[in-house]
């Protein structure tokens, strides 16, 4: 990842039988910002559209995930 310029997004466990560090906290609750953000539309697109992929073909994926999203910000 390093290599490409990406750095990981994955949240940090607290080190047992420590306090989580302060610095450690504020990454994870910046992770968490990002995370809810981007998890409450994949759920509101999988319970109330009833999204479920079972299709043969990447072309065929692509347009229904892309047709929900076109829904999805109509609904917004």
């Amino acid at each position: 990842m390093k290599e490409n310029g990406l750095k990981s997004d994955i949240h940090q466990r607290k080190p047992k039988g420590k306090p989580m560090p302060e610095a450690m906290s504020r990454a994870n609750g910046r992770r968490s910002k990002i995370r809810s953000a981007v998890e409450h539309v994949f759920a509101k697109q999988k319970d109330t559209m009833k999204l479920f992929i079972r299709t043969i073909g990447l072309g065929r994926d692509k347009v229904k995930i892309g047709m929900a999203n076109v829904a999805y910000n109509m609904l917004r």
